[in-house]
């Protein structure tokens, strides 16, 4: 009998064959930026970000994970690959790249022309968490609306709702009682 070649069959009998361009494409891209990212949709025909079909990049991708040349995470139906040390040296070789092309994620940042080096040491300057506006939340800003509001108890909620006014709190003699509520463990012994 005769076999069928779509993409799902050629899947399920595990002999992919993704044409050279392609795998070059896929390899090219996965290099560039040292990471690769695609939805888990086997019947895609176009990856998002490359020109080509979806399964070839999973499947490719799949066969350097097999090989130990890309790390692997799947979340929220997406595929992320991530290069390894030795599917660095693997795609170089496979691309005829030189040694001094590395992937966008070995790259360090370039440093803005005017930004000094942060300081090894803690944090500078006096203020609290050292940063602009004090805390660890960073910059604030000018805040002095909000500020206001918090301290009047202000949004029209007054003391009945908890934001600012006085603050009252039961007596001595409050003692609250429990009544076993609804669904929460076994009921109360009568």
């Amino acid at each position: 009998g005769t076999t069928c070649t779509c993409p799902r069959c050629r899947v399920e009998q595990n002999n992919m064959l993704i044409p050279k361009k392609t795998r070059q494409e896929i390899y090219t891209a996965l290099f560039k930026d040292g990471v690769l990212v695609a939805k888990k949709d086997f019947n895609a025909p176009k990856h998002s970000e490359l020109d080509v079909p979806n399964l070839m990049v999973i499947k490719a991708m799949q066969s350097l994970k097999s090989r130990g040349f890309v790390h692997e995470q799947f979340a929220w139906r997406h595929f992320y690959w991530s290069l390894t040390n030795e599917g660095i040296e693997y795609i170089r070789d496979y691309l005829h790249l030189p040694a001094e092309v590395v992937p966008a994620t070995l790259k360090r940042a370039a440093r803005p022309e005017g930004t000094a080096p942060r300081p090894a040491g803690g944090r500078e300057g006096g203020r609290e968490g050292g940063r602009e506006g004090g805390g660890a939340g960073g910059f604030r800003g000018d805040r002095g609306d909000r500020d206001s509001y918090r301290r009047e108890g202000g949004g029209g909620g007054g003391p009945s709702r908890g934001f600012g006014g006085e603050k009252t709190v039961p007596g001595g003699d409050y003692k609250p009682e429990y009544r076993g509520g609804a669904g929460r463990g076994r009921a109360a012994p009568q």
